[in-house]
């Protein structure tokens, strides 16, 4: 039986909103800009919530709720969508906030040089109606196109053309990438790469006040021990995450709180599935053995996840057959099983592939961006052992990691997967489709896998408003990606904070801190 996963609301102390109070927060990734288009990952967009805003955003309770768009009604005939937009808004730097800003971030947002150009794959234009309307036309009916946009965030298009921002340049940076003109609740009022980001308040905000922050910091702190240790010394407020091993320790310290949950991302394998040969370990240079679907298969059965479970992750964790977790919309429940461990049937299938003595290739790994995700890799090394399979680990920072998996330099690498829409359509349109730059599709699909029948499928579940016809669709695409071994599933990651104890928050399982939800007793 899984757990419903939902946003947890946790009262940590009194606190009065009335008390104003310094919060400071610290994570082991620091967000790698301050440009919303430029990176799709959850440290830019958790933290960048907290400073622009999208047309529409996730609640407390992860429903869609209305941001700079006041509504939205679905066009004639399934055309798109046409959102009103909030009248009285500004900029952080006093700019009005209007459908220019809209049409602007929606040409930067879905931009070759952006890296959430996917999220806009089914759009097939924008038109403004006014100042305060704005249509978006869609290639068929998009019933979940809404919830598709929570994580876009609007850029006054003045301030980034003055500022020549106009474009999202991750590679090498630019004004937007160490500074922020949002609309959100917070500004950023310093911004050291690697050492500090501080926000402050925007007094101009149009929402209603829930904090009592003066001044936010943040501070990434890589090594666990030190984050734990700045927590119990009162030198952070809040820290994410609480190493496992720590957990039954400070749930008994009074002056601290544990705040745990599951989180929405499935932290999986990935092969090299167009790469004609290896290029890392003594086999560098031969025939790539992953292209064979039982050479993945036995990759599968291998790796033990219900001893990963307990002894990395404390049964913190809970296993993943599919690239979402239960409760994420379009999960397929006759698929619910992982393949069993099987040391046994692994060596069958690699002897069937032709590598009855295993062979040897390199398998990359963040250190620093999910839960024990370096020991994690490092059991998996030591369980395809097991079975002839010699892997050489690299493991690296997260600023490091995402530049060697978009240049191939893999033989097989760990990711994990937030969908920010909640559905089970999103990691088929970034994971799972032919890497299609022109169409925006596949732009996390890494390793290049490709299917046919899953491409075919992809714009049918994308526009189909009957449930039960969809639910059928995304099944078949779960078959497949199992059937195929496309990726290998490991587990559902668990959310663990540790506050201290006179802190008020909500945490949701996006692992998003929300600021505005935030209040600090006395």
């Amino acid at each position: 039986m899984y757990r419903i996963l939902c946003t947890v609301a946790l009262t940590l102390g009194i606190a009065t909103p009335g008390f104003a109070e310094d919060f400071r927060w610290a994570s082991t990734t620091d967000p790698q800009t301050m440009d919303p288009h430029a990176v799709n990952s959850a440290p830019v967009l958790g933290f960048l919530n907290n400073v622009y805003e999208g047309l529409v955003r996730r609640g407390k309770d992860m429903t869609i709720e209305p941001a700079l768009a006041t509504s939205w009604t679905p066009l004639e005939g399934g055309a798109g969508w046409r959102f009103t937009l909030r009248q009285g808004v500004t900029f952080q730097d006093g700019s009005a906030f209007n459908a220019d800003d809209v049409l602007f971030s929606y040409q930067r947002a879905s931009d070759e040089a952006s890296d959430t150009r996917s999220w806009f794959a089914p759009v097939s234009d924008v038109q403004k109606v006014d100042d305060f309307t704005v249509d978006f036309l869609t290639t068929a009916p998009n019933p979940i196109f809404p919830d598709s946009i929570a994580n876009w965030m609007i850029l006054d298009s003045d301030w980034a053309e003055a500022n020549g921002a106009t474009r999202p340049d991750k590679e090498n940076g630019n004004y937007a990438t160490l500074n922020a003109n949002g609309t959100g609740a917070f500004r950023v009022v310093a911004r050291e790469p690697g050492l500090r980001t501080v926000l402050e308040p925007f007094e101009g905000w149009w929402g209603e006040v829930e904090h009592n922050i003066t001044r936010a910091e943040f501070t990434p702190i890589q090594n666990p021990a030190t984050a734990v240790a700045a927590l119990l010394s009162g030198d952070v407020d809040l820290i994410d995450p609480v190493p496992i091993q720590d957990v039954a320790r400070l749930s008994n310290d009074d002056k601290v709180r544990v705040v745990q949950g599951i989180e929405a991302r499935v932290i999986m394998l990935g092969f090299p599935h167009e790469a004609e040969t290896l290029k890392y370990a003594d086999d560098a240079g031969a025939p790539n053995p992953f292209r064979d679907v039982r050479v993945r298969e036995a990759v599968a059965r291998a790796v033990n996840v219900p001893a990963i479970l307990q002894t990395i992750m404390r049964g913190s964790a809970e296993p993943a057959s599919q690239l979402v977790s239960p409760a994420m919309r379009g999960f397929s429940g006759g698929l619910a099983e992982r393949p069993a461990y099987d040391i046994e049937a692994a060596r069958g299938l690699l002897a069937d592939a032709g590598y009855p003595e295993g062979f040897a290739f390199g398998l990359k790994c963040p250190n620093n961006r999910y839960l024990n995700d370096e020991a994690v890799c490092q059991a998996v090394v030591g369980m395809l052992a097991q079975i002839g399979i010699t892997a050489q680990l690299d493991a690296m920072p997260v600023q490091n990691y995402w530049p060697e998996l978009r240049a191939d330099n893999f033989d097989m690498y760990l990711l994990g997967w937030s969908p920010g829409t909640f559905d089970a359509e999103h990691p088929i349109r970034f994971l799972a489709s032919t890497p299609n730059a022109e169409k925006k599709l596949g732009s996390w699909n890494f390793g290049g896998y490709s299917s046919d029948r899953v491409d075919e499928l992809l714009p049918m579940i994308q526009s189909e408003i009957d449930d039960g016809k969809r639910q059928g669709m995304l099944d078949e695409v779960a078959g497949i990606l199992q059937a195929e071994h496309a990726y290998v599933p490991l587990y559902v990651q668990p959310l663990i904070w540790g506050t201290k104890a006179n802190v008020e928050l909500t945490q949701r399982p996006d692992n998003f801190l929300i600021l505005r939800w935030i209040t600090v007793g006395e």
